[in-house]
Order: C-alpha cells, then sequence, then structure tokens
C-alpha cells in the first residue's frame, strides 16, 4: 500500500504553514512519508501567469482572516506578518541547502519565526539569529544557498510542479492525483487507501 504524500510548500505561504502544523499533528506514529517539495511560489504563479492574491486587496483581506479563522479552529497560533509578502527565495534554497536531520528544525524554526512570532525574514540579520538558533552556521549557508546545484534544484522542483499542473501552494500529490489547498489534506489521506 502507498503511505507517501508528496507535500509541495513555500514558506511564504500561510496555507502552507497550516498544512504543515496539520502534518504534524497527523504524523506522529510515521504511519504516513510526507515528501517535502520546496517551491518558489512567486516562481511557479510567473510560470502559470496567475496573479497571487497578496496583491489583490480584497483576496488579502479575506486570506487574512480565514488563516485566522482555520488556526484558531486548530489551536494553531498564527499571527498574519506584517511584512507580507517577501520573497522567500534565499529560505526555499536554505531547506534545500540542508542535511536531511536539519530539515525539519530548520522549517518549523523558519514557518513559526514568518507566522506565529510576526519577524521579517527579509532582514539579514534576523535570518543570521535564526540560522544561530538552529546551530547552522551562517556563512556555509549563504554560500551553499549561492551554489548552482542548489539554485537549480529549486529552480527544477517549481518547474515539475507546474508540468504536474500544480498552480499553487500548499499542494498534495498522491497517486498522480493533485490535492490543492491545507482543507485538502483529509482527501489526500483518503486517496493513500486506493492503490
Amino acid at each position: 500500500m502507498n503511505n507517501q504524500i508528496d507535500f509541495y510548500f513555500d514558506i511564504i505561504s500561510p496555507y502552507s504553514y497550516i498544512a504543515h502544523k496539520k502534518i504534524q499533528k497527523i504524523n506522529k506514529n510515521d504511519k504516513i512519508q510526507f515528501n517535502y517539495k520546496p517551491i518558489l511560489l512567486g516562481g511557479l504563479h510567473n510560470l502559470a501567469e496567475i496573479a497571487p492574491p497578496a496583491f489583490n486587496k480584497y483576496k488579502m483581506k479575506n486570506m487574512q482572516n480565514d488563516c485566522e479563522l482555520i488556526s484558531k479552529k486548530n489551536n494553531f497560533d498564527f499571527t498574519w506578518n506584517v511584512k507580507f509578502p517577501i520573497n522567500s527565495l534565499y529560505i526555499m534554497r536554505g531547506y534545500l541547502f540542508m542535511l536531511e536531520s536539519e530539515k525539519k528544525n530548520y522549517l518549523d524554526i523558519f514557518f513559526d519565526a514568518y507566522w506565529k512570532n510576526n519577524l521579517d525574514l527579509s532582514d539579514k540579520k534576523i535570518l543570521i539569529q535564526l540560522l544561530k538558533f538552529c546551530k547552522i552556521d551562517y556563512v556555509k549557508f549563504f554560500n551553499g544557498i549561492n551554489d548552482q546545484l542548489i539554485k537549480d534544484n529549486l529552480k527544477k522542483l517549481t518547474e515539475e510542479a507546474l508540468q504536474k499542473e500544480i498552480f499553487g501552494s500548499p499542494t498534495f500529490v498522491v497517486n498522480n492525483k493533485i490535492f490543492w489547498g491545507q482543507d485538502r489534506l483529509e482527501y489526500a489521506l483518503e486517496e493513500l487507501k486506493v492503490d
């Protein structure tokens, strides 16, 4: 039986944060393998020719209210970041640069920093403080995220998402079926029962 779910995400997406928190709740027994697939959401929107909701004041207001409502219902700490949106390029490349053993901690800390603690992740000083908190050498980090292999890998994952007709974050993929949005996680889980 298939027990894997591909999870396409970008830290800039508040719904990706909510999905990540839901995954943490349901995945305590490790029966399901979530394959975290970092993408650059802004790049995906450009490739798919989609205007992101962040640049429409009506959608933006609704998205903020929606995220607060969902987080409250699920008992997640959530604060709308006053610096939304930022360019998440360095953070997403950083996830790819991390060792496998460091990725979970890195993601937890950076998701919380942005969507719980309202920190400005576009500020290099804050980025360095968080990296130190993660026990990551920030000089190696900044060198690593500029490595061409890391750059190419993020680009490849973003293009791969588009080829699968993914257009937003978070998106779950099970058995080549797409489930878009944090509220579709339960449908992705149900799909696991179908081989």
